[in-house]
């Protein structure tokens, strides 16, 4: 029986430098793959999750370490990170998509019901109608009409998808203790800068703060927010694209947290919840069907 033998070159690609997006190839399946004409069948495989465990620093308000934490989170094998983290950032731009442009098709378009000249003895084209898609103001050919662009992801496979991001950009994140009581005065800017530069973040660079949501006082955020490259963000709105947007990390206690019980090993606290809220409004949902 012949053989076809094909060499796998190694990937380039890695999102924030990570190697979670690498596949992991033995030596034995690097080198060669040997395929026969009855298993060239793809076969489905369930998803399966991995676990990270990082060792995150911890700095303190004037940039020295004072001691580490850790994040155990949930992460997309190697071979699968790339396509659920795909599909996850697809769905959250697509779902944005308001959906309300239109154009007039020449049935649409005002006007037109004269024929603008007779059919013969002008020497010029036949014209049956002044808003034909051929002359200025007539129709639109395949022009765009308003339609809904939503599309649907499991919630669980989009919590893998925030998850598998944030393990891979655990290499560019440091972790800062609490600092709102630092700026409790008048919110000043160039306090904030100085103190990101302590933390040796470069205020060129896009960095992303997640924080808790008592941690946003009114000063942190005028203090930080005309910091062009600069995103502050809470668990409530966390998101994908501003996790794979950003060069830089920086997470507070409550954050780390937040994180370990949201997206670690053990959540399984936060699905009970969720099914629990889903089966409460399918319910009241069904009590006013019956009564209308």
């Amino acid at each position: 029986m012949a053989t076809f033998t094909t060499t796998i070159p190694p990937s380039s690609l890695s999102f924030f430098s990570s190697s979670i997006f690498l596949p992991k190839l033995s030596s034995s399946s690097s080198s060669s793959l040997t395929f026969r004409p009855n298993s060239l069948k793809t076969q489905t495989k369930p998803l399966s999750v991995t676990s990270e465990l990082a060792t995150i620093p911890v700095l303190s308000f004037t940039g020295d370490k004072i001691g580490e934490t850790q994040l155990d989170l949930k992460a997309a094998p190697p071979d699968t990170a790339r396509a659920v983290v795909h599909r996850g950032i697809i769905t959250d731009l697509q779902n944005k998509r308001r959906g309300t442009a239109s154009t007039l098709t020449r049935a649409e378009v005002r006007g037109g019901g004269k024929k603008p000249y007779p059919q013969k003895k002008t020497g010029r084209a036949r014209r049956g109608s002044t808003r034909t898609p051929l002359r200025p103001g007539g129709g639109v050919v395949f022009g765009p009409k308003p339609r809904d662009w939503t599309i649907k992801i499991n919630r669980k496979e989009k919590r893998l998808a925030i998850s598998t991001a944030i393990a891979s950009a655990l290499i560019n994140t440091i972790v800062v203790e609490d600092f709102v009581n630092k700026f409790e005065g008048k919110p000043k800017t160039k306090e904030f800068i100085a103190a990101m530069k302590r933390w040796g973040l470069d205020p060129k660079e896009k960095s992303l703060f997640l924080m808790g949501e008592e941690e946003v006082s009114d000063n942190v955020r005028l203090s930080s927010r005309n910091i062009g490259t600069l995103k502050m963000l809470t668990p409530r709105t966390l998101n994908l694209f501003d996790i794979l947007n950003a060069d830089k990390l920086v997470l507070t206690p409550a954050a780390v947290e937040y994180l370990n019980a949201r997206y670690g090993v053990n959540n399984g606290a936060y699905d009970d919840e969720e099914e629990e809220e889903e089966e409460e409004e399918g319910g009241e949902g069904e009590g006013e069907e019956g009564q209308g």
